[in-house]
């Protein structure tokens, strides 16, 4: 099974903040972790960015936080809505890579990354998120996500990748 990678909205403009930034960097161990899996085995990461900051792409804080691992192998997508698969080639660029299951992990828990999860699910994709890689504005969002929603270690993903 071809599987995809997402890292949405790890941007500094999203989690830079006092409440946000310790559970971003947390998240980011998680993250890196299994990017590495999906580009050690060939699987693409998708790193998605959030065009609705103030400025765009222009805001120096477009970028992702330091401690997120960006190859240049990685796939960027820009959006402007929450659901990464609105009005973006996202969707065609899975297709084209025959990918059938989709892992979510990012910014933000209520907002973006389930919005995400929900755009997988209705174009037929597979969708789970990151365990320990989803970070929220509110810590109950992230407990939410966890309890009511298909999550999978990173540890099962390295078995699921090596296959």
């Amino acid at each position: 099974m071809k599987v995809a990678f997402l890292i949405i909205d790890m941007q500094i403009e999203c989690v830079d903040h006092e409440h946000i930034m310790p559970c971003a960097i947390q998240a980011s161990e998680y993250i890196n972790e299994v990017s590495g899996y999906f580009r050690k085995y060939g699987y693409p990461v998708v790193i998605v960015q959030d065009l609705e900051l103030e400025g765009g792409a222009e805001n120096p804080k477009f970028e992702f936080i330091p401690q997120i691992n960006i190859e240049e192998s990685d796939i960027r997508v820009h959006k402007e809505y929450s659901n990464s698969f609105w009005k973006t080639d996202l969707e065609q660029i899975l297709r084209d890579q025959g990918v059938e299951l989709v892992v979510i992990a990012g910014f933000a828990a209520e907002y973006c990354a389930l919005f995400t999860y929900n755009g997988a699910l209705e174009r037929g994709f597979k969708t789970v998120f990151l365990q320990n890689g989803v970070v929220g504005n509110h810590p109950d969002s992230v407990t939410k996500i966890n309890r009511d929603y298909q999550v999978a270690s990173y540890s099962v993903i390295n078995m699921l990748l090596k296959k």
